[in-house]
């Protein structure tokens, strides 16, 4: 994919023959000489690169968004600076990729990709420069003040300010190389999986659906009505409504404060309305948060039952509920210790997953997952599945769904349960069922969407997330 080769020691611009070469390793004793509080824009940055070097390195748990808002939080940075830092971050895992080849090109010895903190020094930097209205000097200069200000980076002040400044003055040929996001923009391990899973070119149309990023879907708690109006929004086939360009926050657009819709993208909306809750049903929703199926199901009239293992989660599901005026038994637990005084007339398994089928919103999970994280989920869904099946009486039923893009924790998932368990049958999806979009019923009857499926004359307002989705019965 073009990537840069690893160094052992710092490098030099490629080209400068005169530039500026790295300092000495000690500091000078007046350093770090630019820290200051009140630069414009330095806090933001300072955020940002500190979240995509952790997350690059492997030293932060977190994901992207939640990575973002506790160090925003940390930092006391106010809504336009933590607006900022998210905007950086986000665009430099967008397009990660191309930044790295096109940085390494510009180095002597390549990218030391083993120097996470230059890395992401330099990668936030050019992100800046290639895709962000901000202006060039700004990108450049505060970039230089944090290599300054870092002991483990000072000394690479010089290098940082000549990369970055040949990036500015090479910006079109740089931006006329990034022309194939499959190839450039796309790790390896999972350009291949989608290749041989869906073609070149559904693979080709994946990739460029995740550099185009994902508009914003809302559910919605009651009838259509006059709500795609209100909010300017289109209606979609499948019945969520995609907003337009926001320029106000989500919490301040009509029916928010009145608990009329949620957020969730229009994918994520089918698995529960497969479920095809009634009134008074008893339905358990494993792996619940952060509730929006939960919330589908309420508001259907359920009796349901929200089970996750994490805490801080579900009281956030909580809040959500309460704005929408809705109830739901919360909690907290394993779900392959629950053992519920009955079974249920239905279940939902949300099942944790590489969450691959979310990388157009969330560009952190293409750089931050590998394949062994897929074995380990792949094992893990098997387990949860087997005792979700264990959980549905007789005639109910069961929907297994992931957000991902891989066959194991979909396709290969359900048909390997099907096998264990002779008690269940599965029940194809119809058309109907999700408003008649073309292609995302493949043909064993399940749901299959794709990121570029939905595809509209905006690429902002095309697109689902990736999603599996399997309805099961048990016989009885």
């Amino acid at each position: 994919m073009g990537r840069g080769r690893n160094a052992s020691g710092p490098a030099r611009a490629a080209g400068a023959t005169k530039g500026p070469r790295p300092g000495p390793k000690s500091p000078p004793k007046s350093a770090p000489e630019a820290v200051e509080a009140d630069v414009a824009g330095l806090a933001a940055r300072r955020v940002a690169h500190a979240v995509v070097a952790d997350l690059l390195g492997k030293n932060r748990a977190l994901a992207l968004e939640d990575a973002l808002a506790q160090a925003s939080r940390v930092a006391g940075l106010d809504a336009g600076d933590a607006g900022l830092a998210r905007a950086i971050a986000t665009v430099t895992f967008r397009r990660l990729g191309f930044l790295r080849r096109a940085l390494a090109a510009r180095m002597e010895q390549g990218l030391p990709e083993d120097k996470p903190r230059l890395v992401a020094l330099l990668a936030t930097g050019a992100a800046q420069i290639l895709d962000l209205a901000v202006p060039d000097h700004a990108a450049v200069d505060l970039a230089v003040r944090l290599a300054k200000a870092d002991p483990q980076a000072r000394h690479l002040a010089g290098l940082v300010n000549a990369v970055l400044r040949r990036v500015v003055r090479e910006r079109e040929a740089i931006l006329a190389e990034c022309d194939d996001p499959l190839e450039a923009n796309t790790p390896d391990w999972l350009a291949a999986r989608w290749r041989e899973a869906y073609g070149p070119e559904k693979a080709a149309a994946i990739a460029r659906a995740h550099l185009a990023g994902a508009a914003i879907d809302l559910t919605l708690k009651g009838e259509a009505g006059d709500w795609a109006e209100r909010l300017g929004a289109a209606a979609l086939p499948t019945g969520s409504l995609r907003l337009g360009d926001l320029r106000v926050p989500v919490s301040e657009l009509p029916g928010f404060a009145d608990g009329a819709w949620w957020v969730q993208d229009a994918a994520a909306a089918i698995p529960a309305r497969l479920l095809g809750a009634q009134p008074g049903e008893r339905i358990a929703d494993l792996c619940a948060a952060p509730g929006g199926k939960t919330a589908q199901l309420a508001s259907r009239g359920a009796v349901v039952t929200a089970l996750d293992r994490s805490a801080p989660r579900l009281e956030r599901l909580s809040e959500n509920l309460a704005r929408l005026g809705l109830t739901a038994e919360v909690v907290v637990g394993d779900a392959l210790a629950f053992e519920p005084p009955k079974p249920f007339d239905a279940v939902l398994l949300d099942a944790p997953c590489s969450a691959t089928g979310t990388i157009r919103r969330h560009p952190d999970v293409a750089w931050t997952k590998t394949e062994s994280d897929l074995i380990r989920l792949h094992l893990l869904q098997a387990r949860l599945l087997d005792k979700a099946a264990t959980l549905v009486r007789p005639g109910g039923r069961l929907v297994y769904c992931t957000c991902s893009l891989e066959q194991e924790e979909g396709e290969r998932q359900v048909a390997a349960f099907l096998k264990r368990n002779a008690a269940f049958e599965r029940v194809p999806v119809r058309a109907d069922e999700v408003g008649g979009v073309d292609g995302v019923i493949n043909a064993d009857g399940d749901l299959r969407t794709l990121p570029a499926d939905l595809e509209g004359s905006d690429s902002r307002r095309g697109g689902l997330d990736g999603f599996f989705a399997s309805r099961l019965r048990h016989k009885g």
